[in-house]
């Protein structure tokens, strides 16, 4: 199974390109499991599920009673019982995702919102576990669309996947997160750190970003996507059919090569 992580700055087109991955490798003949990481939950909508129906999608870490099922607490009920730290989530992604295309399942992890609840309440040992290893996935590829960084999960980032795709746009603020979070990337152990510089409109946002890294031994690749108008045209879906015959599109193809040859991806 390949298990590509999607990360960098909020407002770059991370889940925008997490939707188009998700078609394009769909399209390529895999089967994508498309995993929601990010507490807003956009993934749906941007991958074509209507907004009313993506708005009755439970994610995981409000499924109480499988959440302490699986480690033996219930979130909110306080402390004082055993926490199982490793729960058993063989066969979640078939029991809580959707299918949004021929090829393509959906699992919405949701986060965890409640206030004080730190870094071992249930639902976070869940999420932590499922992020690690998706056991008993049928799925080809995993496409991980993350909040903005990659400090909520730690270390289960770098014992489920060995490909970071680091989004940025041309802007210093975007680059220098790109920056950060690929150390951090290799900080946690995952092994292929792609940047892809997202809405370039010339050369010259190619060399600011080739100026920024110097010679980019920060990246295992880069892969720049020119701004196209037409990413837009169906929003908040996005769709690859009106991509057809785009510049973009052929950046987009070369990304889904990079990512699916031997030696980028697999775990």
């Amino acid at each position: 199974m390949m298990r590509v992580l999607v990360t960098g700055k909020g407002g770059v087109g991370k889940t925008t390109l997490t939707a188009l991955l998700a078609q394009a490798c769909a399209n390529a003949g895999f089967l994508v499991l498309a995993v929601d990481g990010d507490p807003q939950q956009n993934l749906a909508v941007t991958l074509g599920v209507p907004p009313s129906e993506a708005e009755q999608i439970v994610p995981l870490s409000h499924q109480v009673r499988y959440i302490g099922e699986k480690t033996g607490a219930v979130p909110g009920s306080g402390s004082g019982g055993l926490l199982v730290l490793n729960p058993d989530v063989t066969g979640v992604a078939g029991q809580f995702s959707i299918a949004v295309g021929e090829r393509i399942r959906l699992l919405v992890l949701g986060g965890v919102s409640r206030a004080g609840g730190g870094c071992l309440c249930p639902e976070f040992t869940l999420l932590s576990s499922v992020i690690r290893g998706l056991p008993g996935s049928p799925d080809d590829m995993v496409l991980l669309d993350t909040q903005a960084g990659l400090e909520h999960f730690g270390r289960a980032v770098a014992s489920g996947y060995s490909t970071a795709l680091v989004v940025a746009d041309p802007s210093y603020n975007a680059l220098s997160v790109a920056a950060t979070s690929a150390r951090l990337a290799r900080q946690l152990g995952v092994p292929d750190v792609v940047l892809v510089v997202n809405q370039v409109h010339s050369d010259a946002h190619e060399q600011t970003v080739t100026d920024r890294f110097r010679d980019l031994k920060l990246f295992s690749g880069v892969q720049f996507l020119p701004y196209e108008p037409a990413v837009r045209k169906s929003e908040p879906a996005v769709d690859l059919a009106v991509l057809q015959g785009t510049p973009f599109l052929d950046h987009l193809n070369r990304l889904v090569t990079m990512i699916t040859r031997t030696g980028f991806g697999h775990s």
